[in-house]
């Protein structure tokens, strides 16, 4: 068995999540914030028998793709503070970050 723990995108986690429950998977949500941009994630822990893992993969890559988006930072990009004057800057965000781990014990209580 394995646990995958994906970070999505907020406005792909709910599709993201219909598509899993439709396939008969369960996950956990959970809130997290990005540490670049601090905008809203969603963390996914999706439990998946060894043969099932592909397919989840490729729910998650279906569903969260990358987009450009233009977002002000919140901070200087180098240099001080007293010369920042914040700008628009195109970033590409959205997609997934996928971690697979291998689960030594499941128990269901």
């Amino acid at each position: 068995m394995k646990l995958i723990v994906a970070v999505v995108q907020d406005q792909d986690a709910p599709r993201l999540l219909e598509k899993l429950l439709a396939q008969g998977y369960r996950a956990t949500r959970l809130a997290s914030t990005g540490g670049f941009l601090r905008q809203g994630n969603t963390t996914l822990l999706v439990g998946a028998n060894d043969g099932k893992v592909e397919e989840v993969l490729q729910l998650i890559e279906d569903t969260c793709r990358s987009r450009e988006q233009a977002v002000t930072p919140w901070v200087p990009l180098g240099g001080t503070v007293d010369t920042y004057v914040p700008y628009p800057l195109e970033v590409t965000v959205g997609g997934a970050t996928v971690f697979v781990l291998a689960v030594e014990d499941f128990r269901k209580l």
